[in-house]
């Protein structure tokens, strides 16, 4: 198949069952059609058990196999999807609450890899064959990052106060990118284990070369870009200018080797905040944001989908299942208590609502983000048990606690 052939497949897909899911099932869209892909998958695997002379579900496996999901989202898709979620959040709200995001996107995360790590090293031993408590940790790091996508979505589609909102989404923005660092820092080591050493100057030059490159990069970048549009006012020329900075600035920071998520996030915020104040007409920033989000909508759907047929591709062994099942209440625990850390160490200092670290526990939704990163493994025994872990956890993820962040708000928060 083509690459317009498969493009064409994903959208035709993600156009029907959206249409399922807004004339049936009336479930948030994102939501809906990872259940409808979900079911999809499952049946035809079934049709495949009942009628194997047919070889649907081989059929239906070499074309996913011709998708490389890493390529497509952390290289293709997570530039955009990054840029269209930080484009609209209020910077002014994410500084008033720095330290708190910063924690939550840095010590929590550090926390919340350790425990998953630790946990399902364990677990992993008693279940099948034990791996190396660094492949483990590795684990820790792909599955321990909220995803700004899934938990954008899910903000949308809820009421929550703006001190709340800001958290939960500066947190899941920075923490995206400072756990493709740490992933990238253990897995380096990880592979250096069987192939040489990695030195502690290592790790600290890498992280700070990815973070703070990155970094540097969206704010230079950004500014770039802001000084282009203050100079016109062309609305579909600044339309362009802002999507020629998003795929610019990624491809840049891909061949320099720093953190693109962490750049484009930068980036994004600056255009969507001082860039919209004072570079922008109110006719551009109408076009801008309403390009933005039909861009967002629409990547959206197609991961989504991507993530609800993958399934087809996961190792599905009894013993790896078990493990799988059992990730998912360690990995809720890991990071209630990533969560409950920072925000009980700066209590005395800030105000947070009611149900704050319930909420924010249960909205620390996951993504096509760490299906990625464990796909991008490379190729040993340890990557079908991480893989089929890391999916279970990001399907229970988005189904169930995106299906019940609503109801666990309003326990909390009455409007």
């Amino acid at each position: 198949m083509t690459i317009f052939d498969i493009m064409a497949v994903l959208l035709g897909l993600s156009a029907v069952f959206g249409f399922i899911n807004h004339r049936f099932l009336h479930l948030p869209h994102t939501i809906g059609l990872v259940i409808i892909a979900l079911v999809s998958s499952g049946a035809v695997v079934l049709m495949d058990l009942a009628l194997p002379e047919l070889g649907i579900a081989r059929t239906a496996t070499a074309v996913l196999t011709q998708i490389d999901f890493h390529e497509t989202v952390m290289n293709g898709m997570l530039s955009v999807l990054l840029f269209a979620g930080a484009v609209h959040v209020n910077f002014g709200e994410l500084a008033e609450r720095r330290w708190v995001i910063g924690l939550l996107a840095t010590v929590g995360l550090l926390i919340s890899t350790v425990l998953v790590g630790t946990a399902m090293w364990l677990i992993i031993a008693v279940f099948g064959e034990p791996i190396p408590f660094i492949w483990a940790l590795v684990l820790g790091a792909l599955i321990s990052p909220t995803d700004p996508v899934a938990v954008l979505g899910i903000l949308k589609t809820i009421t929550i106060p703006a001190s709340l909102k800001a958290k939960i989404a500066g947190e899941s923005l920075f923490n995206d990118g400072v756990g493709v660092v740490v992933f990238t820092i253990l897995l380096a080591i990880a592979v250096g284990g069987d192939h040489g050493n990695v030195g502690v100057g290592d790790v600290a030059r890498l992280f700070l070369v990815e973070a703070g490159g990155g970094a540097v990069l969206g704010i230079a970048a950004g500014y770039l870009a802001y000084i282009a549009m203050r100079s016109i006012d062309e609305h579909n020329l600044e339309v362009l200018i802002t999507l020629a900075l998003v795929l610019c600035t990624y491809s840049i920071a891909l061949h320099l080797h720093i953190s693109g998520p962490i750049a484009v996030v930068i980036a994004g915020l600056f255009i969507g905040n001082h860039g919209a104040r004072f570079a922008m007409s109110e006719k551009t920033r109408n076009h801008v944001f309403q390009f933005w989000e039909i861009s967002d909508e629409i990547l959206n759907s197609v991961l989504f989908l991507l993530i609800g047929l993958e399934v087809l591709v996961v190792s599905l062994r009894p013993d790896v299942v078990s493990a799988a099942l059992l990730a998912i209440p360690i990995v809720l625990a890991a990071r209630w208590i990533s969560v409950a850390i920072p925000i009980t160490a700066l209590k005395f200092g800030g105000q947070f609502s009611d149900g704050a670290i319930t909420i924010l526990t249960w909205g620390g939704l996951r993504g096509g983000i760490s299906v990625a990163l464990a796909l991008s493994l490379p190729d040993n025994v340890y990557k079908a048990p991480i893989l089929t872990i890391t999916y279970a956890v990001v399907v229970f993820s988005i189904i169930f606690q995106g299906l019940t962040m609503k109801a666990l708000v309003g326990r909390f928060i009455k409007e």
